[in-house]
């Protein structure tokens, strides 16, 4: 990797954040360099600027978001930030694969698709961006809080960080693929696969718990996704009933070293406990198990998420993972292995072992992003030499584009590896329909928007639950085992009188609505953000009758309200959504 000068231009997120990048500390610095010092051999080995490493991770990470190319043009979401004062730069390096995605979805000539990303035989790459293209990936400053603007809330653009999009990027996504998210909470590289299909066919998003599916599913419902199936099962056992996918994403848990500009206490915590002698509090029980500080240092980092200890901790769960993403793959088809951490023990040893399990039935494909500085693979670790090939992996180091630190490996199974469920579809399906009475909640929606038929075009309704119907994707078809949670948004509530549409299906359809729809200015939006009572002007509401309406900001829809016969306007927006507007 080539030499890199630090980057000196600072926009504090906060004023924590403020100290401690205009008066950096010793004892942060030192912090620093005794958590992640292991690594300062790779530095004099393959890559450049200790320095600039560690002065790099003392700064505020940059602020990214993705427009939703579903609803939104890069360049009128660029337009929106700049009413605010803020500039939102293109990111050339991400804009290529998102350009792509945006051909696809509308359906563009097919040379002029082709022509925006050029792949490979044998490689996993992203062509160089095209001029004429609109940029959907944007860069912001440093503690901007996209999650608090309107235009979030509608579901136009998704905050993520850059190198956490290359995953699904280098996964080479197409239409009419089968396609499996193994680690997928809370959801943004999920929705990058989902718009990579199309919005259709079959993406199955799995999470253990409970809580992070939930968290998933709502920027799913957000972004408007419809063809998507989240599973919750620990991905290492993942059935082989599910049968076999064309392509498998694990971005595995990790001891997440590559987010401390963002997660600063994971080593603040670690230093914390070895001035104290002890680890944190929640795991006091195992003081007992280590003699000396250094012993002691080294049991507080694995706890806190930073150190050796914790990185061979992760290592078996993350082996399950890639090792059964490899059983599932269909032979010929391509996986990724992804994390946020700097830790050999988890990147380089975990692909290197799975690898050699294979026999030759597995390859590690060369990959690059052109644009983005990255740095080739660990092939040599604490004395030990690991295969040459390994230099194919992709690592990228924050100081080299002012991101955080990640690590992809890119597989390619082999077209005569044996496969599970190879004829499609070989494998049990779970039945998607609508029970004897439903049909009769259709038509009076339709008719009360003003909904077109095209509005519904390749897309379906069914019943899965007694709340209410969900929409997804016309040819999506999800296993029956595991047990789908969730299959599409949840757009229709039938177990309330008036029946309602749901906020998630108000944004998906609410641009083809008719009737019954109502526009905000800027000081009503806040109003109805924040689930306030207000009153519109009589113009406003002339052709919308009391009941329930649609309403939009500037011609995007924000969701559900009720027009009262006395003229108040009450609105629908979800409680668990307002939040997100604080400061908006």
């Amino acid at each position: 990797m080539r030499r890199i000068a630090p980057l000196l231009q600072v926009r504090p997120a906060s004023a924590q954040v403020l100290s401690v990048v205009l008066n950096p500390s010793s004892t942060i610095r030192a912090d620093l360099e005794a958590a992640l010092g292991r690594y300062r051999g790779l530095f004099d080995r393959q890559v450049d600027d200790w320095d600039a490493f560690v002065a790099t991770l003392m700064r505020p990470l940059p602020t990214w978001i993705w427009a939703n190319p579903l609803r939104i043009d890069g360049q009128q979401l660029r337009a929106l930030i700049a009413e605010e004062g803020v500039s939102a730069e293109p990111v050339p390096w991400l804009n290529p694969w998102w350009s792509s995605v945006a051909s696809a979805l509308f359906a563009l000539d097919t040379d002029a698709a082709q022509a925006l990303v050029a792949p490979s035989a044998g490689r996993s790459t992203v062509a160089p961006f095209g001029a004429a293209a609109s940029p959907l990936a944007l860069r912001l400053p440093p503690g901007f809080k996209a999650g608090q603007r309107w235009w979030y809330c509608a579901g136009l653009a998704h905050a993520q960080e850059a190198v956490s999009q290359l995953p699904a990027m280098l996964l080479d996504v197409r239409p009419g693929q089968r396609v499996l998210d193994l680690c997928a909470a809370p959801g943004g590289k999920t929705a990058q696969l989902a718009l990579a299909l199309g919005n259709r066919g079959t993406l199955l998003a799995n999470d253990f718990a409970a809580e992070r599916i939930a968290a998933l599913q709502g920027n799913l419902d957000r972004l408007g996704v419809l063809n998507c199936s989240t599973t919750r099962c620990d991905g290492g056992n993942y059935p082989a009933a599910a049968g076999a996918f064309d392509r498998i994403l694990v971005d595995a848990p990790c001891s997440s070293e590559g987010t401390l500009r963002r997660n600063p206490s994971l080593v603040q915590r670690g230093a914390q406990s070895d001035r104290s002698g002890r680890p944190g509090r929640e795991h006091d029980g195992d003081a007992d198990l280590v003699r000396g500080d250094l012993a002691r240092s080294h049991l507080a980092r694995a706890h806190a998420g930073i150190g050796p200890e914790r990185s061979r901790r992760m290592a078996g769960r993350q082996r399950a993972l890639l090792r059964k993403a490899v059983q599932l793959c269909r032979p010929g088809g391509r996986i990724v292995y992804s994390t946020c951490t700097f830790a050999p023990e988890e990147n380089e040893l975990i692909v290197a072992e799975i690898l050699d399990e294979q026999n030759g039935h597995l390859e590690l494909l060369p990959c690059e992003v052109p644009g983005l500085i990255t740095g080739a693979g660990v092939t040599h670790w604490h004395g030990r030499q690991l295969d040459s090939s390994l230099a194919r992996c992709l690592r990228v180091w924050p100081h080299a584009n002012d991101t955080g630190g990640f690590f992809v490996a890119v597989l390619q199974k082999s077209a005569r590896a044996p496969g599970v469920g190879d004829a499609e579809p070989a494998w049990p399906q779970h039945p998607l329909q609508l029970e004897a009475d439903d049909a009769g909640w259709l038509q009076p929606l339709c008719d009360h928007y003003g909904l077109p038929a095209s509005a519904l075009a390749d897309c379906r309704f069914h019943r899965q639950t007694r709340r209410g119907l969900h929409l997804v994707a016309a040819d999506h078809r999800p296993p029956a085992a595991p047990s789908p949670q969730g299959s599409g948004l949840f757009a229709y509530r039938t177990n309330i009188r008036p029946p309602k549409l749901t906020t998630g299906a108000a944004l998906l359809l609410g641009s083809t609505a008719t009737r019954q729809t109502l526009e905000l200015d800027s000081a009503q939006r806040e109003r109805y953000l924040h689930r306030e009572l207000l009153r519109p002007d009589p113009a406003q509401i002339a052709d919308c009758r009391p009941g329930q309406i649609l309403v939009r900001h500037r011609g995007f829809t924000l969701g559900v309200a009720v027009l009262h016969r006395s003229g108040d306007l009450e609105s629908l927006f979800p409680s668990r959504w307002s939040g997100c507007t604080a400061g908006a």
